[in-house]
C-alpha cells in the first residue's frame, strides 16, 4: 500500500512569507522573497511522531476560525532545548517562527498547513533513557491579523468594492501581495470608519458586508471569496463518497437533523443606517423564532442591508438532514482515490455522501467542505471534513434580485 509522504519544515526566519529568502543577485524571482540573509529552513520530517491540524468555519458565528497545529517531535538530542548550546537551532527557537506541513503523493505535493509557532513544549521523562518529546503548537495567519491593531486604512474611501477594501487592510499591515487570493467583490462600501480595532475585526466587517468568506489557505495565503464565488462553488462537480463500493469509501459519517442553523428573523444595520428586518413567518410558525443580528456593517445603502437580511433568511429559514462530518482512513487498502480526495479537498469544494441505513433506505446529501482536520501518526492517517449547506444558496446569486421579490433558480 502506497501512502503519502509527510513533509514538515520549520522556517526560522522572520516575516510572514514561507518562501526562502533571496539576497540580491541570488535566488529566483517569483519563488524567493527579498531579505537581508538567507532563512534557516530545516526539514524535521523524520523526527515527527504525530500531527494534528484543524482548519475551518464556525457555523454559528458564520466565520472561519484560526487554524491550529499540534506537532509532536521525537527530540533525541535535545535539539529543541533553547538552552542547549550544542543544538543546531540554538538561538533560533523563538515564538512566531514558521512551520509548514505538506504531503507528497504520486509526485504531487499538497499543502496541509502553514502557520506560526506559538510554543515549544518539552516533556522529559524521569528515566533519561526514555524518549523525550517536544510538542510544537502553531496557528495560522489569522492570529497575526488579530494581533495587528489598526485605526485608519489608507485609501479606503466610499465606493470601494469589498475586495479592494480587503487589500487595503492587508496593505495596512504590510501583508505580502504574493500571499493573497482576493476576489474583487460585489458590494460597494462606505469609507472606512477609522476607529481603533484589530485588522482581523476590520476584515470580518468587510466580509460580512459582502456576505462572503475570508480565511487562510493551507499554503498560508489570505483568501477572500465574494458571495457569487461562494455560491457558484456549489455548481462544481462533487466528489462522491458512499458505503456500497461504487464510489470512494469512508471510515465514518456523522448525520444530523437539528435546528442549530435555522435563522428566520434577520436584523442588519449598516453604519449610519436604519435597522433592516427580514422574517420568514412559515419558518417561525414551524421552528419558533431564531434571530440573527449584525450591526456596524459597511454597505452603502439601507437597500443593500435589507437585501442582506432577506438573503440570509432565505438561506437559513429551513433545515434538513445533513452530514456534519465525514472521516477518511488513508490506511484503507487500494485507496488511491480516497487519498487524493483527502489531500486535495478544501473549503467550498462540493461533496456527495451516501450512507445506507438499516432496511435498505439511504441518507444522501450534497454539501460543501467547510472544515479540514488531519490526524497523522506513524501507524494511522485520518482526514475529517466538516460539511455544511452553502453560505448562500446557489439560486441567490445577485442580492439586488431580492428587491423585486424575484429569485433566479
Amino acid at each position: 500500500m502506497t501512502l503519502p509522504v509527510v513533509n514538515v519544515f520549520i522556517n526560522f526566519s522572520t516575516g510572514p512569507s514561507f518562501a526562502q529568502a533571496m539576497i540580491l543577485d541570488q535566488g529566483q524571482l517569483d519563488v524567493n522573497v527579498l531579505a537581508d540573509s538567507v532563512a534557516v529552513i530545516v526539514d524535521v520530517s523524520n523526527q515527527v511522531d504525530s500531527i494534528q491540524t484543524v482548519r475551518g468555519r464556525n457555523p454559528q458565528a458564520d466565520q472561519f476560525q484560526t487554524g491550529t497545529l499540534n506537532l509532536r517531535i521525537v527530540d533525541l538530542n535535545s535539539d529543541f532545548n533553547p538552552q542547549n548550546t550544542s543544538s543546531p537551532y540554538f538561538g533560533l527557537l523563538d515564538p512566531m517562527r514558521k512551520v509548514q506541513i505538506t504531503a507528497t503523493y504520486n509526485s504531487i505535493t499538497y499543502p496541509i498547513f502553514s502557520g506560526f509557532i506559538t510554543s515549544y513544549n518539552t516533556v522529559t521523562p524521569k528515566d533519561v533513557t526514555e524518549v523525550t518529546y517536544t510538542t510544537i503548537t502553531a496557528v495560522d495567519a489569522f492570529r497575526l491579523a488579530q494581533n495587528a491593531q489598526i485605526a485608519t486604512v489608507a485609501g479606503a474611501t466610499a465606493g470601494d468594492l469589498s475586495g479592494t477594501r480587503v487589500n487595503q487592510i492587508l496593505d495596512q499591515i504590510s501583508w505580502p501581495a504574493s500571499m493573497r487570493n482576493i476576489d474583487a467583490g460585489l458590494t460597494t462600501l462606505q469609507a472606512d470608519p477609522g476607529t481603533p480595532r484589530t485588522s482581523l475585526g476590520a476584515l470580518s466587517t468587510v466580509t460580512l458586508s459582502e456576505y462572503g468568506a475570508f480565511y487562510v489557505s493551507p499554503s498560508g495565503s489570505f483568501t477572500f471569496k465574494d458571495r457569487n464565488t461562494a455560491a457558484s462553488s456549489v455548481a462544481g462537480i462533487p466528489v462522491d463518497f458512499n458505503d456500497n463500493g461504487t464510489d470512494i469509501s469512508y471510515f465514518n459519517a456523522l448525520w444530523r437533523l437539528d435546528d442549530t442553523l435555522v435563522y428566520n428573523a434577520a436584523s442588519i444595520t449598516r453604519t449610519g443606517g436604519t435597522t433592516q428586518l427580514a422574517i420568514e413567518q412559515p419558518s417561525i410558525d414551524k421552528y419558533f423564532t431564531h434571530s440573527y443580528n449584525q450591526q456596524g456593517l459597511l454597505m452603502q445603502t439601507d437597500a443593500d442591508a435589507l437585501n442582506y437580511a432577506q438573503a440570509y433568511v432565505a438561506s437559513h429559514a429551513e433545515t434538513t438532514v445533513r452530514c456534519d462530518a465525514i472521516t477518511l482512513d488513508l490506511y484503507t487498502d487500494n485507496y488511491n482515490a480516497g487519498i487524493i480526495a483527502a489531500l486535495d479537498l478544501d473549503f467550498f469544494d462540493p461533496i456527495t455522501i451516501v450512507t445506507t441505513q438499516p432496511g435498505g433506505s439511504t441518507l444522501d446529501k450534497t454539501l460543501q467542505v467547510f472544515g479540514v482536520a488531519m490526524n497523522i501518526t506513524p501507524g494511522s492517517w485520518k482526514a475529517t471534513f466538516t460539511t455544511l449547506e452553502p453560505i448562500i444558496e446557489s439560486f441567490i446569486l445577485d442580492l439586488s434580485e431580492l428587491d423585486t421579490g424575484v429569485l433566479s433558480y
